[in-house]
């Protein structure tokens, strides 16, 4: 009886020490999975739990063929090539983040598109949220890059505008500015 109790012990600690070597190299998916869901799920909702409504540009991609973007870049503010390629880069994941739930339809119809990125200057901040206006007159989404201000220029600074939509629509906006 002594030896049925001793080798119940050793396989139950031998068991023990698998399932810890084994949880510890391959964590529990199935945790993970719950908290990305969830973590999704707050994303997808406003600051009070609500669900944010799907944006306008969304109707459009079942209609229209061709999306783009164009990123709209500060001229005034002088910057570098690199800090313009960095800030670009924010301004198109800045927009691409907000469309992701609000209008999955438009982003991939601009996806399908070959994700065609324009950019374009402008002079001044107080022209850029004068275009940002017009675009949000049309129903097009926008996203506008503020820089913290660590390198090139002041804290707080407007320095690119993404704008996303259906190529006819965003030229009727962008359609007076040059190319950068």
């Amino acid at each position: 009886m002594d030896l049925t109790w001793l080798s119940a012990i050793v396989v139950g600690a031998g068991c023990l020490v698998l399932g810890y070597c084994i949880g510890s190299k391959y964590p529990p998916r199935i945790f993970i999975k719950a908290k990305l869901a969830k973590s999704n799920e707050s994303s997808r909702t406003g600051k009070k739990g609500k669900p944010k409504e799907p944006l306008e540009v969304e109707n459009l991609a079942d209609i229209l063929e061709d999306f783009k973007m164009v990123l709209v870049v500060r001229n005034d503010l002088k910057m570098g090539k690199g800090k313009i390629a960095a800030q670009c880069s924010h301004a198109t994941l800045g927009l691409y983040k907000k469309l992701h739930y609000r209008a999955p339809k438009a982003l991939n119809r601009w996806e399908m598109c070959a994700q065609p990125k324009v950019v374009l200057k402008i002079e001044s901040e107080e022209d850029m949220l004068v275009l940002q206006e017009r675009a949000k007159s049309l129903k097009l989404p926008t996203h506008i890059t503020i820089d913290a201000g660590r390198t090139q220029i002041a804290p707080n600074s407007r320095t690119v505008m993404a704008i996303l939509g259906p190529v006819e629509v965003v030229d009727d906006v962008t359609g007076g500015l040059k190319l950068l």
